[in-house]
């Protein structure tokens, strides 16, 4: 049975289509815990860094919110999610039939259990070392050109069967775009990821 007292810091609850990496373009139900640790100068979220900010939100009612929508897909984000136990929160979703999707830095912990987590490595603080065998994609934000070689570092740590993705910063998108292009039409196993949702204008 769920507790009403189970509570996550909410930044954002919303509907909408996944808009990067390997599940673009299929809906979900994202949830943004706020918390974060990381700190990537980047962000585009960072009203979601400092947890205080934002309502604490029962499970429950989470789930309650989810079930009004059709799609039965999870994206679980932040922030850093992982700051949080994550375990009440995704057996409440996979009891209810949810597939739940993880996005996550690493730099925590992982707690849950999930169908699916896309580990986004950051420089600022980087993945725990039990994070890169959980991981069934990959995807690096590239800010500089640098950090291909990074991302290609970052490649070994996880699994050969993981998905591999680039993605360039968004405000920075029509200098590293060609870049990446370029980049994996001679690395093939890399595969391009953009923010195919701020083209859209959806959340």
């Amino acid at each position: 049975m769920m507790e009403k007292t189970v509570q996550y810091p909410v930044m954002e609850a919303f509907y909408t289509l996944q808009g990067e990496g390997a599940n673009a373009g299929i809906p979900a139900f994202f949830i943004r815990l706020a918390g974060c640790d990381v700190g990537c100068h980047w962000c585009d979220v960072k009203e979601s860094w400092d947890a205080s900010l934002h309502p604490l939100r029962a499970v429950e009612d989470l789930l309650s919110d989810a079930l009004q929508y059709p799609a039965r897909n999870i994206v679980i984000t932040g922030g850093e999610p992982c700051m949080h136990d994550l375990s009440p929160l995704c057996n409440a979703l996979k009891n209810a039939g949810f597939n739940i999707w993880l996005e996550t830095s690493g730099s925590s912990p992982i707690s849950g259990k999930f169908d699916w987590i896309c580990l986004s490595p950051k420089k600022f603080k980087k993945p725990l070392n039990e994070s890169y065998a959980m991981a069934d994609e990959l995807k690096v934000v590239v800010f500089h050109k640098s950090d291909l070689t990074w991302a290609e570092q970052e490649a070994a740590r996880v699994r050969p069967s993981c998905a591999f993705f680039l993605q360039p910063e968004w405000e920075r998108r029509k200098e590293i775009e060609p870049l990446l292009t370029a980049y994996i039409m001679q690395h093939p196993r890399w595969r391009m990821s953009v923010q195919t949702h701020k083209y859209l204008g959806i959340p």
